[in-house]
């Protein structure tokens, strides 16, 4: 009746003096509607206790949707001193309809959570909690002392009695020390964060954090001092750095990106473990339904170390500089050593008392080249040849012995030269002539051959034809780095902004971050590739002047004697040594399966070159052009991208890539048993058959060719090889495969090259002797390193890290990181060795020189 008069008072008095008959009706619907409802809301009554809570006491209390419960707690906190305080809750009844809310109230954040706490996974998947911990943020305060309170608020919906536990303690080792191991245990509905304070004179730190148990996945993040703490499954990527985790997990921790000179390390144990490579047994077949999470608690152990001083950069990059201008030095001391013994040569030929007509020529540069006259016919003959050890003790010998004279005279080696001058035709007239094709089949159907048979294009045009190797390359690196370098910045600039760190697979334990770059050292390391690179560049740039000039004072030894001399391949294979090294350190910006293959592209044609170069020292004129020679390994490279995107356990697709890669063994072997001179079009299967039964049926006769024979054979027992092992295991590491291939045949050919030259009767100099010995130990030494496997994006990020190391050298470089110091030496070991490997026969005729 109180509430009825004062709501009539008011009423009387809104009212004028004078009310108008008309206006009652609605007057009595105001006060019936005001009757009906107030008293519904009085009778809504909420208790609300408020208690005066201690720390470390446990409070067994329960709440209804008529009765809540408040806690008040106060404690002292310090400008100077950090106190972490944890709420640990555990509703014992299980309610879920009407959850119990507990809502945290601090001076500057409010922290709320139910119980059960619902969290969700995959496909719809609900897991609930009933005991859950979650640590409060302290806000900050500018006193030295000052007593803050907080409150706990605990209240539900559900009409009926909810008993639950309350308990909250103080975290003792919430700041952590550097160099101190901490254990803890977390789980998703517990979780567990640390603050960590730089100390004066460190700039930079690396948290790490360890566990035995690879499962349960869980999360690390790296989180500014603002509250609140985002420490849960669905919420811990909103903020700072965060990777996921199995056994191992680390990041590095500048003090730049922290102005408040602290941090906090938050570890959260993730609700399933699909994102750390773990099965998912099933799917849901009623999302609604909640999931028993079973035990999903997890021991861990965190640590903070410092991590590397400026000093160790400078140290790093001066190291790497060194080892490589080395080579430099190295290589300048050796060209002064051999110009040297050159003079010397000439002093002693200049200085001889009765000096023949033939060297008289060869130092007015009428003739050979001074101090090298060529070879007797008897050099490089099978029948002085053999694979005895004398032959292999005189291949060691030095280039100081010397060779016999020519039996020809210099008139009529000069008028031959005239003549092939004047009869010499461009390149596509040659090949065209009907005569000139005629001619083709009866010598390179010859049973032996010699390089005079397979030079007999004019030298001028086949030197422009393999300077177009180098053109197209240059050409090919302009167009592949520019997007490269434009991608991995952009990925490098993502993942500093999201802070996502599983978006590039580091050696996360030798990271040494300078700038926007993540791992400076894995970048720094491949300098080598490109300074070596130059260096080959211009080793073949000194010996291209040399012969230029023995060519333009037509010097018969230069014109007549020696492998043919076409440096365009050597260029293209510096240039792709260069270029391997800006890729692999584009790649190592932000590794990851993605951009694979930037690190593998100019592997495939490094090995196809040395391939190509192999056979183009014996084969200048049948030797592929750089068209089809690039657009093989484009094709490679094509599939080397299709086998990283579809290629794992597509079994279709590795049907499909070992029928080709058999055909294409098939294809290559005719065309070099036959030397080109065969014709693939329909005729090609009677060919075949009238073989067949020619040679094997009608008479059983053996190859023409053996050795190439041998060779084909050899390779096609590794090829297919090869393929079935593609076909029945089919690696992961496509990539990885497919070069491994390349390697393998390249290995093959070298071996093949390296066995016939020394059973031809032919030496090996100690120059090319000690380059093959140094380069096999450095490949040896460098494949360890490799197969080390610091990570690998076959997996996911958190497997990966499972292999990350600490550094091993200097505290700056990685077992990686001297992958590419030791594989950039022995890939310019390999060149020199090609390079050189001919060098013996700079003083034989052409056509003393066996073609094989």
């Amino acid at each position: 009746m109180g509430t009825w008069r004062s709501l009539k008072s008011r009423h009387k008095e809104a009212q004028p003096a004078e009310t108008s008959l008309h206006s009652w009706p609605v007057m009595w619907l105001c006060l019936a509607l005001a009757t009906l409802t107030i008293p519904s809301v009085a009778t809504a009554k909420i208790v609300v206790i408020q208690k005066d809570a201690n720390f470390d006491v446990s409070y067994n209390d329960s709440v209804t949707d008529e009765l809540q419960n408040v806690y008040a707690f106060n404690h002292t906190v310090s400008r100077h001193k950090t106190e972490g305080v944890r709420v640990s809750v555990n509703v014992l009844s299980k309610a879920v309809e009407n959850p119990v809310l507990f809502v945290v109230r601090q001076k500057q954040a409010v922290v709320s959570f139910q119980v059960p706490l619902i969290l969700r996974g995959l496909y719809q998947r609900k897991y609930a909690y009933q005991d859950v911990a979650r640590t409060l943020c302290q806000p900050p305060t500018h006193r030295d002392m000052e007593m803050q309170f907080f409150y706990v608020d605990v209240s539900t919906l559900s009409p009926l009695n909810i008993s639950y536990q309350l308990r909250v303690s103080r975290v003792d080792s919430f700041v952590l020390l550097t160099d101190k191991l901490f254990n803890f245990i977390a789980n998703p509905a517990q979780p567990q964060y640390f603050k960590y304070v730089f100390p004066e004179g460190v700039d930079s730190v690396i948290v790490k954090v360890d566990s035995e148990s690879a499962f349960p996945c869980s999360v690390m993040s790296i989180q500014d001092i603002l509250c609140p703490v985002y420490d849960l499954d669905n919420n811990v990527a909103f903020l700072g750095m965060y990777q996921t985790m199995t056994k191992k997990a680390a990041i590095t921790v500048q003090r730049k990106d922290f102005p408040t000179n602290s941090f906090y390390v938050v570890v959260v144990v993730k609700t399933e473990d699909e994102a750390c490579g773990g099965p998912l047994h099933f799917y849901p077949l009623q999302p609604d339904k909640l999931i028993n999470p079973g035990n999903r608690s997890k021991v861990l152990d965190v640590i903070v170390t410092p991590a590397i001083k400026s000093e160790a950069y400078v140290m790093g990059m001066l190291f790497c500089l060194g080892i490589f201008l080395s080579f430099y030095l190295l290589t300048f001391l050796t060209a002064c050593l051999q110009n040297k013994r050159m003079h010397k040569k000439r002093e002693g030929l200049l200085n001889t008392p009765h000096a023949s007509p033939a060297e008289t020529a060869s130092l007015l540069g009428k003739g050979l080249t001074p101090g090298s006259p060529c070879e007797g016919y008897n050099y490089g003959s099978f029948e002085n040849g053999s694979l005895s050890s004398e032959a292999i003790t005189d291949s060691m010998a030095s280039g100081d012995t010397s060779y016999g004279y020519l039996e020809r005279s210099l008139d009529s080696m000069a008028g031959r030269l005239r003549q092939e001058s004047l009869s010499s035709v461009e390149e596509d007239e040659y090949d065209t002539l009907a005569d000139i094709e005629s001619d083709k089949n009866v010598i390179r159907t010859k049973k032996f051959l010699y390089v005079s048979d397979l030079a007999r294009k004019d030298k001028k045009i086949l030197s422009k034809k393999y300077q177009i190797y180098f053109w197209n390359i240059a050409t090919i690196a302009v167009f592949y780095a520019l997007p490269v370098i434009q991608l991995v910045i952009t990925y490098q600039t993502v993942v500093n902004v999201t802070g996502n760190q599983d978006i590039c697979y580091y050696n996360f334990l030798c990271a040494h971050p300078l700038g926007a770059l993540s791992a400076f050292n894995n970048i720094l390391s491949n300098l080598g590739y490109v300074m070596l690179g130059l260096l080959f560049l211009l080793i073949v740039l000194q010996k291209d002047i040399l012969h230029k000039r023995a060519l333009e004072r037509k010097e018969l030894a230069a014109l007549e004697c020696g492998i043919p001399k076409h440096f365009g391949l050597f260029y293209a294979m510096g240039t792709a040594l260069m270029m391997e090294g800006l890729l692999s350190a584009c790649y190592h910006v932000c590794p990851n399966y993605t951009n694979f293959q930037f690190d593998t592209s100019f592997m495939y044609m490094i090995a196809g070159l040395c391939m190509l170069k192999l056979y183009e020292k014996r084969h200048p004129d049948i030797n592929a052009s750089a068209y089809s020679a690039y657009a093989c390994l484009a094709m490679v490279i094509f599939f080397s991208v299709l086998g990283v995107v579809f290629g794992k356990g597509n079994s279709v697709f590795w049907i499909v890539f070992s029928v080709i890669h058999i055909l294409a063994t098939l294809l290559l072997s005719t065309q070099l048993y036959y030397m080109g001179r065969w014709k693939l079009d329909s005729g090609i299967l009677r060919r075949i058959l009238y073989v067949v039964y020619t040679d094997c049926i009608r008479q059983c006769s053996g190859p023409m060719y053996i050795d190439r024979m041998v060779l084909l054979v050899m390779g096609n027992i590794v090829n297919w090889s090869l393929a079935a092992f593609g076909l029945i295991v089919r690696p992961n590491d496509f990539a990885s495969y497919l070069l491994a291939i390349g390697i393998c045949n390249l290995l093959l050919y070298f071996a093949f090259y390296i066995i016939m030259k020394l059973r031809s009767g032919e030496r090996i100099q100690l120059l090319p002797s000690f380059c093959i010995l140094f380069t096999a130990v450095v490949w040896g030494f460098a494949l360890f390193f490799f197969f080390q496997g610091l990570s690998t994006w076959q997996k996911t990020p958190a497997e990966s890290r499972e292999h990350n190391r600490e550094c091993i050298l200097l505290g700056f470089f990685d077992d990686h990181d001297i992958w590419h110091f030791l594989s950039s030496i022995a890939m310019f070991g390999s060149f020199l060795v090609l390079l050189t490997l001919d060098d013996d026969l700079d003083c034989v005729q052409r056509d003393k020189i066996y073609a094989f």
